[in-house]
This record gives structure tokens, C-alpha cells and sequence, in this order.
């Protein structure tokens, strides 16, 4: 239970800098996301978690 806490911080800490660093450049992605195709964004979004899935069990292993 501790890791899915930390994780979560980990997340909220990553989202916050996003924000508090480049919030115009967030602005500028939410005006363009509607534009995207939907099999583009669901391509990216299912490599992005392989990708995590596959360092953290490197990290974990």
C-alpha cells in the first residue's frame, strides 16, 4: 500500500511541476488535443504505459 501512495505522490508531484513550469505550453496541448485523431491519442497513451509498466518492472526485478 505504501508504493500505491508513493505513486501516486510521485504523479501529483510531475503534474503540479507541469503546471507551475509551463502552464502555456499545457494551454497550447488542450487547444491542439481536439484536433488529434482518437487512434493516435489511444496509440500513445498504450505505449506510454508499456513503457512504464516495463521500467518499473525493470526497476522493481
Amino acid at each position: 500500500m505504501d508504493d500505491l501512495f508513493a505513486g501516486i505522490a510521485i504523479f501529483l508531484i510531475i503534474e503540479g511541476l507541469a503546471y507551475a513550469l509551463a502552464p502555456r505550453f499545457l494551454v497550447r496541448m488542450a487547444r491542439l488535443l481536439p484536433h488529434i485523431p482518437e487512434d493516435q491519442l489511444r496509440l500513445i497513451g498504450l505505449s506510454t504505459i508499456t513503457l512504464g509498466a516495463a521500467l518499473l518492472w525493470f526497476l522493481r526485478g
